[in-house]
């Protein structure tokens, strides 16, 4: 059994159990870290970007290897990238069991980071959400801020008119790590039916469990944004729609339960809340201040 996953690739390993694996890197956040000299954070991205979207196959990360490239040799910012990824290994519960340093000046400009992980599943609690149903609860959890999508954009638009070291401090925001708490609720006894790390391409990726069960999705009760996705939009002039289909907007992570499990998942998952449901319309809609938002639509 080898399946290509939304998430992560699975390959049977046999006694009952798949590999799963992924590959992810920090993007354009890597040139934020850049403008302030500052590469204590995006190590913790690089694994929180890998490990999010791991367990959305119901797969137990356990091991990370990384690569870092280099325009040219620094051992400070070396240092700096390992302090983070040691930070985010730990916070994930995974191992990183070994990388690579390349020096490749005529490729790379300043560096590039990136990482491939492993976890583990029982194939028969893989998880594709081909079993969300019409009714099912949504349960999200917050994201930390921008997390390591969109900064193409983002940079575009805050620093058009020069670097601003706050805004950009606030860019730098680690992605928030949610393995110990999806992993503790698959452990329960509570029914999951469906989970979605709102990354690339943030809410419209939602069409990816939407076309294997035949169902979409209404939201209409996310976390508030942060600020810093405010002002991207006020200076940028960007439509809702467009926002939804390219930043978290405050939500970072979301879990599909049947309606009668949804408070034992609350009661598992802290900080979280529900905000929305599974609908027979094959759209995703974001209801925002009494205003509804067509995301995607298949």
């Amino acid at each position: 059994m080898n399946i290509r996953q939304h998430y992560a690739g699975l390959i049977d390993i046999g006694g009952g159990n798949a590999l799963a694996l992924h590959t992810d890197g920090v993007g354009t956040k890597v040139l934020v870290a850049e403008m302030l000299k500052e590469y204590r954070t995006v190590g913790i991205d690089c694994v929180a970007m890998n490990v999010n979207d791991l367990i959305c196959v119901g797969a137990e990360p356990i091991a990370l290897v990384d690569y870092l490239a280099l325009e040219k040799m620094d051992q400070r910012l070396v240092n700096d990238v390992m302090v983070g990824l040691e930070k985010g290994a730990r916070d994930a519960g995974v191992a990183i069991v070994a990388g690579e340093t390349a020096v490749m000046p005529e490729v790379i400009q300043k560096f590039d980071l990136s990482a491939m992980s492993i976890g583990v599943v029982k194939k028969s609690k893989i998880i594709t959400g081909e079993k969300v149903k019409v009714g099912d609860a949504i349960i999200g959890l917050p994201s930390s801020g921008i997390h390591s999508n969109g900064l193409t954009l983002a940079r575009k638009i805050l620093f058009r008119k020069g670097f601003e070291r706050e805004v950009a401090k606030e860019l730098l925001t680690p992605t928030r790590i949610y393995v110990k708490q999806i992993m503790k609720l698959l452990k329960s006894r509570i029914q999951i039916r469906g989970l979605a790390h709102i990354t690339g391409g943030a809410f419209s990726k939602l069409k990816r469990i939407g076309g294997r069960a035949n169902v979409g999705f209404y939201l209409d009760g996310l976390f508030q944004p942060h600020a810093i996705f405010k002002e991207i939009q006020e200076k940028g002039h960007i439509s809702d729609r467009e926002m939804y289909r390219t930043f978290n907007m405050g939500t970072g992570f979301l879990v599909f339960c049947a309606k009668n499990e949804a408070e034992n998942a609350l009661g598992a998952l802290p900080n979280a809340r529900k905000v929305g449901d599974v609908v027979k319309e094959r759209k995703v809609i974001v209801e925002v201040d009494s205003k509804k938002i067509e995301v995607e639509a298949w």
